[in-house]
């Protein structure tokens, strides 16, 4: 199936931008760039975006899966990609995710279950950190239940597997809303239903390092899309 999807914005938000590095807040249902896990969307890429609003190209060192919004580093010159992803490499930067997740979520706890790659079927280790800020439980129908519960969660990963948030929260069977893949079917359907909503509730709110070349201490925040500010609008829940 050819699937062909119009960006939302016109422009990307810029976090931050030096001599070398540009952080920008990625939005939801944009891919950063054609890729064989992409090579049925035929829309406009988040490169190709930057790239004609700024006219000149960028290099991403991290990646984001299309429907996850939030916080990307990308680089000016290619020959710097690798020491910035060397920092992902060793582990020596720090990342905060928020999620919308099915049910009440414990407060705390730790998710050290092996993700597969999907390409090879290799497992390899890795490790979430997880807080519970908030929940709610709403008069709406979910089936099997006559209501439905969602808690807002904060992830703290150790690691960085592919579609290892999402898996992990599947394994401890609270799957992200809005995750068509390895989520609850049923509660996707009255995000879209309800609230008119088929986002992947995901965003990776800040990122943490030492920057490899002015040694600097580097913080960084991309705000909560609009979808995210309408959920914490409607279940009064307070930004994080």
């Amino acid at each position: 199936m050819n699937t062909s999807v119009q960006p939302l914005v016109n422009s990307i938000e810029i976090v931050f931008e030096d001599d070398l590095l540009m952080v920008v807040n990625k939005p939801n249902n944009y891919l950063i760039h054609q890729s064989h896990y992409a090579r049925n969307i035929t829309e406009i890429t988040l490169l190709e975006t930057l790239q004609q609003q700024l006219g000149f190209p960028l290099f991403p060192v991290h990646r984001l899966d299309r429907k996850t919004s939030g916080i990307l580093l990308l680089v000016k010159d290619k020959s710097f990609v690798a020491p910035f992803q060397a920092l992902f490499t060793n582990n020596a930067i720090q990342k905060t995710y928020y999620a919308i997740v099915r049910g009440f979520s414990p407060a705390t706890g730790k998710i050290d279950s092996p993700v597969k790659n999907d390409d090879t079927g290799v497992y390899k280790d890795a490790l979430t950190n997880y807080n519970t800020i908030n929940n709610i439980e709403l008069d709406i129908p979910v089936h099997p239940y006559e209501k439905s519960r969602y808690s807002l969660i904060q992830l703290l990963p150790e690691t960085g597997r592919m579609h290892q948030l999402r898996k992990h929260l599947n394994k401890i069977n609270h799957p992200i809303v809005g995750d068509y893949k390895y989520g609850d079917r049923f509660h996707n359907r009255m995000y879209e239903t309800q609230f008119n909503c088929n986002y992947l509730f995901l965003h990776a709110h800040s990122i943490e390092f030492i920057h490899p070349l002015s040694h600097q201490k580097m913080i960084f925040t991309a705000d909560f899309p609009t979808d995210w500010l309408n959920m914490f609008n409607k279940f009064n829940w307070q930004l994080p």
